[in-house]
């Protein structure tokens, strides 16, 4: 695909490399600079029919001129953001496990507000597992507290497996069953977790579906957990892994380039996650 293209023919343009290689999308790079673009790709960026993976540096700049860009701005802006992702949820009535943060000065109140054992994450930087720990007792509380100056605190719900949705344009193209090590509490296949297809849940799925209308996230991994009988939202990661998706011989790529070039995702841009 040239870069110079009749007015008539679609001009898709990708900022972040997640879709490179993608014969129809021109990928760019993200650079800092507007400015550090040439005068040629910016004005690619800022007369393509959708603009593909901005990411948060680029997101609030193209919702503010109006343009067409996938995947969504609050995808983009809560990607890695703990603490925001809760409050939002928290703000959508949307069940999700007692959760509360400190600040430096308010550590001391932890131990206070929750009983051991409880879940602690690195506010940031916590995706694949990583910067999670649970906290069985003070010496634990004080090693994790010795990593970040923000305490990101969370009740533990006992689980042997969640719950991973995969959404692209608010529709589940992947879902499985994340189950835990024996000896372990995380479920991530980072961690050591298994990955099952069987007996997925409607209901569960069906949540993920309605939390990813209610955020507008429309390019996500949505992980839930069931305590008695209620789905809780545990997070959203936009960097989701690929090994069920690869299992199930799916590409990922190819899903978004079908609702690319089928004219779905520059639709659901229009009319927004509530209006089909």
């Amino acid at each position: 695909m040239t870069r110079t293209q009749p007015k008539h023919i679609p001009i898709y343009v990708a900022l972040g490399s997640r879709l490179r290689g993608v014969p129809e999308i021109i990928t760019l790079g993200v650079k800092p600079n507007f400015n550090d673009y040439s005068s040629q790709d910016q004005n690619l960026i800022l007369n393509a029919t959708m603009v593909l993976y901005p990411t948060q540096n680029y997101a609030q700049f193209l919702s503010t001129l109006g343009k067409s860009f996938f995947p969504s701005l609050e995808t983009c802006l809560y990607a890695d953001e703990k603490i925001k992702q809760s409050t939002l949820f928290y703000m959508l009535g949307l069940a999700h496990p007692r959760t509360r943060f400190y600040y430096h000065l308010h550590h001391h109140q932890i131990s206070g507000d929750f009983g051991f054992p409880f879940v602690a994450k690195l506010p940031r930087a916590s995706a694949q597992g990583r910067g999670v720990f649970k906290i069985e007792n003070p010496l634990q509380l004080d090693d994790y507290l010795k990593r970040t100056s923000i305490a990101y605190i969370q009740e533990y719900l006992p689980h042997d497996k969640d719950l991973r949705v995969v959404l692209i344009n608010y529709e589940p193209v992947i879902v499985y069953w994340r189950k835990v090590k024996k000896g372990e509490f995380k479920s991530n296949l980072f961690q050591g977790g298994s990955i099952s297809f069987h007996d997925l849940p409607e209901d569960g799925i069906e949540a993920a579906r309605e939390a990813a209308r209610k955020c507008r996230f429309n390019d996500v991994g949505l992980d839930l957990i069931k305590h008695e009988e209620k789905w809780y939202l545990i997070e959203a990661n936009m960097k989701y892994g690929r090994r069920g998706l690869t299992i199930k011989g799916l590409d990922i790529k190819e899903v978004i380039r079908a609702k690319l070039l089928s004219g779905e995702l520059l639709r659901s841009c229009i009319k927004g996650p509530n209006t089909g």
